[in-house]
């Protein structure tokens, strides 16, 4: 595997680092020309992200069996081995799992292919232990290695055996198999501390991938329904970009169809303005040809007028000529005639009347204009009365509001002041009798403390009670005096009126 991801993007080319692969193995010729055709070389290109699992993007196939049809060179190896030498170089598609016909990328690689020749066969030597072990193995059965005497006992004087000594009884052997016992021993304790490690690293793995798993799903979740929600964008998108398309195509059509119609209109303008100036040509040739014509009969038409004319005035000015010798004559004679009637008198008298005639009408004229003056001036000093009587009348309505006014001022002011005064004459007269009250209090608690003694003066205390009445009487009289006086004050002031 490549290590470490490389990005790439749209139309770029990169080299993948650590993408350099050694194969060693043994075969016969044939059967890796089997092998090569049977068998490709599957190379697979995934896209690693941190936040998610790895996907795989496409695969290629590398056909290993051209790389034998290549040319072969001879090389040596760096201990001085001859050998013969193939490389193969290529460009291969990378396709798409799920669509294998829909290319994503291509693979340029290089192949080579080393053959190093035959392989050599080496001899195993064994020593004599391991000899004796395999002869004591294959000859004896395993029962009678159980009847041997122990080592200890032997006697360690060199003495020549008289039968062969089992490998199983040696010394080495015995410490060997301690030491891989131990060995053993120390690969359980190992083997079970790594199971036990393996246990805990498992199990902060398993925890750290549950973890992962639910951060990858939560993301997943997140980006699907970003994904979701992008894609319902992207059909309405397209949607929208299929309506589009379909009125611009519509729009298209209608356009030709404009373009058309107003092509065969611009055509048929034309044609109908090519015979419509062909007949103005046509028709301006035929009225200049009739205007020319015309003007030619016109103009001799006006020559024959103008020696008329010409004709005519030389009659007239010879007719100029005798009646202005004719006037001369008549002058005279009329010279003559008035010379005659100037010497008779009713020629003056009537003279005379024409003169009083035209001063008569001057001053019919006159007289006339100074009637239709006269008549003006009447009419503008009707007017100016009819105003002036109008003025008058309003003057006179405006007076009278202002006199009814005061009148209605001064009624509320006698009547203010009348109750004023009837207020005070009240309170007076009310004051009056409660003094004449009190007094005939007085004089009864008087003759209630003087008794029957007292009893004759009482007719004349009866008599004197009409005093205060006639006391009041007085005053409301003087009082009503004083008012009129001020009322006819007032009304000789001129201000105030009935």
């Amino acid at each position: 595997m490549t290590n470490p991801p490389v990005q790439l993007q749209r139309n770029m080319e990169v080299s993948l680092p650590q993408s350099y692969c050694a194969f060693d193995f043994a075969a016969l010729p044939q059967h890796l020309q089997d092998t090569f055709l049977k068998v490709p070389l599957e190379v697979e290109v995934w896209h690693k992200d941190a936040n998610s699992r790895d996907q795989l993007i496409g695969q290629a196939s590398i056909q290993l069996s051209r790389l034998l049809m290549s040319e072969r060179s001879r090389f040596q190896t760096s201990v001085g081995q001859q050998g013969w030498r193939q490389t193969y170089q290529e460009r291969i598609p990378v396709l798409k799992p799920q669509h294998p016909t829909e290319k994503v990328a291509e693979l340029s690689f290089v192949a080579t292919l080393e053959d190093l020749g035959f392989v050599k066969t080496r001899e195993v030597i064994l020593s004599d232990s391991l000899q004796n072990e395999h002869l004591g193995t294959t000859e004896l059965p395993s029962n009678q290695a159980a009847n041997r005497p122990p080592a200890s006992t032997l006697d360690p004087t060199p003495v020549v055996p008289t039968a062969p000594v089992l490998p199983r009884d040696t010394l080495e052997y015995r410490t060997a198999l301690e030491l891989e016992r131990w060995k053993e021993e120390q690969e359980d304790l190992f083997d079970d501390e790594l199971r036990k490690k393996e246990v805990s690293c498992m199990q902060a793995l398993a925890g750290e991938l549950k973890k992962r798993e639910k951060e990858r799903e939560a993301l997943f979740r997140k980006k699907a329904t970003e994904y979701n929600t992008f894609e319902e964008q992207l059909r309405k998108t397209l949607l929208d970009l299929e309506k589009r398309e379909k009125h611009l195509a519509e729009a298209e059509l209608e356009a030709q169809r404009l373009q058309r119609e107003l092509r065969a209109e611009h055509d048929l303008a034309q044609k109908e303005l090519r015979a419509e100036r062909d007949l103005f040509e046509r028709e301006l040739q035929e009225s200049r040809r009739r205007l020319q014509q015309e003007c030619e009969h016109r103009v001799a038409l006006e020559r024959d007028r103008v020696r008329l004319m010409e004709e005519e005035r030389t009659r007239l000015l010879q007719q100029i000529a005798d009646g202005e010798s004719r006037y001369k004559q008549l002058e005279k004679e009329f010279q003559q005639y008035r010379e005659q009637q100037n010497i008779k008198p009713e020629f003056r008298l009537q003279t005379e009347v024409n003169i009083l005639s035209l001063e008569k009408v001057e001053l019919e004229r006159k007289l006339e204009s100074t009637t239709k003056s006269k008549l003006h001036y009447k009419q503008q000093w009707g007017r100016a009365l009819k105003e002036l009587a109008r003025f008058k009348q309003r003057e006179q309505e405006n007076a009278m509001m202002r006199l009814k006014k005061q009148q209605a001022e001064l009624e509320a002011l006698k009547l203010h002041s009348l109750a004023t005064e009837q207020e005070q004459a009240v309170q007076q007269d009310r004051k009056e009798l409660e003094d004449i009250r009190n007094d005939l209090n007085r004089l009864k608690q008087q003759e209630e403390r003087l008794g029957p003694s007292s009893s004759r003066p009482a007719p004349a205390s009866s008599r004197s009670d009409p005093a205060p009445s006639q006391h009041a009487t007085r005053s409301a009289d003087e009082h009503l005096s004083r008012l009129y006086e001020e009322r006819d004050t007032l009304l000789r002031t001129g201000v105030y009126t009935h």
